[in-house]
């Protein structure tokens, strides 16, 4: 690893941005730690958990005033925040499909007459509120339709391919949409201004931001002060940058989460590849940063295969670990009911909707979240502590406890059962296991066998 020294590491150290800030110290407060992380988030989120509606396939109808109705559903199974997908007009010129894809905005002021009216849509919010839930929106913001009225009106707002024509994201096949100019002040303000109004006239709580990292970091920063001036918002943005965490976002994806446990399901990794996840969310992320960890979203779903797919037998240890380890933890709709298809795209393709033992063990994981403040996201909760077992490479296990809770759990990423025995460490005391209600007490001598793909979950006493 090659090592920067001098004035430039000191200024990425400190402030994990641009290196052109001015920063202005007195010699007694140059070397007083501070956090770099100057978001405030919302005090609702504190212990919440996502849930994400693809409102074409969530319902028959695939409308508002249809999924109003699942909320109660929602609201039993433990989800906190609806992030909506997409819910604006989609573009006709060069459309992928017969009805599109959502993220190819035509007007970022009206409502996808599919899903129904701006009407239907307030009711959505305003019940999703009176169960104490919050409501995101998906916001494109790096590209528009290309029959996006902007481009007729503003043309000089985007960005220009070799020839000067219009151009998609250099390097994808996204060839529905086209790629705005954040040089221009004037996208800048039509944008925030744009995602104001759906703070001010919906009462949305706030966004996740489709291809964050594409968009200028300042841009972010400063439509997060002008949402927050009008209430306090929750920003989740698709991106893995702890750069984001400074002025504007609450919450990034846990992409390398998600790719090493797909590994050690695909026996191309053990559980080393999560050290090093871990090592890496606590070494070098803001301490009150969220990380969504999640086992499936429309994306995954759509383009790398059904949550079956894609972690096989290590898929319920896998939705254990993004519950009970740190993180802010997602379930993509129909996860739930066990679906089992590729939901299309740009195309009608309703999930079909069952009991199913995984609704289940995602209700039981989100009721012990709510109640046990070790596993609150952030700072929170408590950090993980790794507990060395006589099988590192195939058993994951780690305590997380603060002065009210206490939790120990134990994953079996292998195919072939473990009997494990623990040294000196931080498990020590007296539990109850969170899916069986049986008692367990661990001292020097104590070992677990857990059978392959197992797992198990330790509430202290």
């Amino acid at each position: 690893m090659k090592l920067i020294r001098g004035a430039a590491m000191a200024c990425m150290l400190f402030t994990m941005t641009a290196c052109n800030d001015e920063i202005t110290l007195s010699s007694a407060d140059r070397y007083e730690p501070r956090s770099v992380m100057q978001v405030e988030h919302p005090e609702w989120t504190r212990s919440a958990t996502l849930y994400q509606i693809n409102t074409r396939q969530f319902t028959p109808e695939g409308t508002f005033d249809a999924a109003r109705a699942e909320l109660p559903r929602l609201k039993e199974l433990g989800a906190d925040i609806l992030w909506l997908m997409p819910i604006h007009e989609i573009g006709e010129k060069n459309r992928k499909g017969s009805l599109g894809s959502p993220y190819s905005v035509k007007d970022y002021y009206s409502v996808n007459p599919e899903f129904g009216t701006l009407e239907d849509l307030k009711a959505f919010v305003a019940d999703a509120h009176a169960l104490d839930m919050h409501v995101i929106i998906d916001w494109v913001a790096n590209h528009t339709a290309w029959d996006n009225a902007l481009a007729s009106e503003h043309p000089d707002w985007y960005e220009r391919d070799w020839k000067g024509d219009f151009r998609p994201t250099p390097w994808w096949d996204w060839s529905d949409i086209i790629d705005l100019d954040y040089s221009k002040r004037g996208v800048r303000e039509y944008m925030t201004n744009a995602l104001k109004y759906w703070v001010e006239e919906v009462g949305v709580d706030g966004y996740r931001i489709d291809t964050a990292g594409f968009v200028p970091t300042d841009f972010w920063e400063n439509a997060r002060a002008e949402l927050d001036a009008i209430k306090p918002v929750f920003m989740l943005g698709e991106w893995e940058d702890r750069d984001l965490y400074r002025k504007a976002f609450d919450a990034t994806y846990a992409w390398s989460w998600n790719k090493a446990v797909h590994d050690i399901a695909k026996g191309h990794a053990d559980t080393g590849a999560l050290f090093v996840y871990y090592s890496w969310n606590e070494s070098a992320y803001p301490r009150d940063a969220y990380r969504m960890t999640y086992t499936s979203n429309h994306d995954q779903n759509a383009w790398e295969g059904t949550q079956f797919e894609h972690f096989g037998d290590a898929l319920e240890g896998a939705i254990v670990l993004s519950v009970v380890g740190e993180g802010m933890p997602l379930l993509y709709n129909g996860q739930e009911a066990g679906n089992e298809k590729r939901l299309k795209f740009f195309e009608k393709d309703p999930i079909k909707w069952r009991t199913h033992p995984i609704g289940d063990l995602f209700k039981t994981l989100f009721e012990l979240k709510h109640e046990n403040t070790a596993l609150w996201n952030g700072a929170a909760g408590a950090r993980m502590i790794s507990v060395v077992n006589s099988a590192p490479q195939k058993v994951l296990s780690f305590v997380r406890k603060n002065e009210a809770d206490r939790v120990f759990a134990l994953i079996n990423f292998s195919d072939t059962p473990q009997t494990i025995t623990f040294g000196n460490g931080p498990h020590y005391g007296r539990y109850t296991e969170l899916f069986s209600g049986d008692a367990a007490a661990f001292h020097a001598s104590t070992s677990v066998t857990l059978p392959a793909w197992g797992y198990k979950v330790y509430i202290g006493q």
